[in-house]
């Protein structure tokens, strides 16, 4: 009962409005006035990056995360009077091996698939490693990224999804929402820009993925795990021209971006074995109710609680 532990908080619907209001907001505009204006996002971002080098603008394009993680925990704690272990996970205390196990398990993932595709196809990947560089991205990645990855997991598994589900009182609609949301949150990413609006299939599939394990393992650990090795692993191993992150990655790769291999496999083939091999590890039974089934009344969960 993951959606529940929001009652542990004080409810209120003009606060689980707020910070998604404003963050939502945010987007819209930032969206409009790329749409409006005819901007290159690649173009601005080759062009900030040319003229403040790239630590510096991997550390401004991180940094409104960090204030978001740091503003949305003040606004859990102070305004719904709730833990950030409730707004995290069911269990008593956040399961770090959970983390652990999700974040190794893609790391290795992504590196394997990784290193058999600059194998097969060499000529798509140029070696780009430069000692200092490398260690400077190395560096700055693993302190902000953790950060950028968790901000968009509390926001949207946990906050928007807890908030909608009380309101809601079912699970099946805060899964919709949120992953639709979540997906339709990079449409302004250069990528998006270069393939078409075609690759919002991989990031609402990614969105669905993480609300599917999520709600099934009642908690965002998982979720936390696979989204922090998703970015950072892939930050430090390859890099391309038009990508959200231009960084010194070990390769840079000079084809082109896919919608078969990069958006469809994943979310169709890749996602489902994921889900299979966590739901064996876990355990998990009862997907019809985990997913679709009803959030319990505050009495109801509270009388559980107690029974326990």
């Amino acid at each position: 009962m993951y959606i529940e532990q929001g009652y542990r908080g004080e409810l209120g619907l003009w606060k689980y409005l707020i910070i998604p209001g404003c963050f939502f907001t945010l987007m819209f505009l930032n969206y409009l006035v790329i749409v409006f204006f005819n901007i290159n996002v690649e173009a601005v971002i080759n062009a900030e990056i040319s003229r403040k080098g790239p630590d510096r603008f991997f550390i401004e394009t991180m940094m409104p995360f960090v204030i978001g993680l740091g503003g949305l925990f003040l606004w859990v704690k102070y305004l719904h009077r709730q833990s950030i272990s409730s707004l995290t996970t069911s269990r008593k205390k956040i399961d770090w091996k959970r983390i652990l196990f999700s974040f190794v398990l893609w790391a290795l993932i992504i590196i394997v698939t990784t290193t058999l595709d600059i194998v097969l196809s060499p000529q798509d990947y140029v070696f780009n490693f430069t000692l200092w560089p490398f260690v400077k991205l190395l560096v700055l990645a693993v302190l902000l990224i953790p950060v950028q990855t968790s901000f968009e997991e509390y926001l949207f598994r946990g906050y928007i999804m807890q908030g909608l589900g009380i309101w809601s009182r079912n699970n099946w609609l805060p899964l919709i929402f949120t992953s639709i949301v979540f997906g339709l949150m990079h449409i302004g990413n250069p990528e998006i820009e270069n393939l078409g609006y075609s690759l919002l299939i991989y990031y609402i599939g990614t969105g669905f993925f993480l609300g599917i394990l999520t709600l099934m393992d009642k908690g965002l650990e998982l979720a936390l795990g696979f989204h922090v090795a998703n970015n950072l692993i892939g930050a430090l191993l390859v890099t391309q021209e038009g990508t959200a992150f231009q960084v010194e990655a070990l390769f840079r790769r000079t084809s082109e971006t896919s919608l078969i291999t990069d958006a469809l496999i994943p979310v169709f083939v890749i996602f489902p074995i994921l889900l299979f091999i966590y739901a064996k590890k876990y355990k998990w039974t009862n997907w019809k109710e985990r997913l679709t089934g009803r959030v319990l009344e505050k009495e109801e969960f509270l009388a559980q609680e107690n029974n326990l």
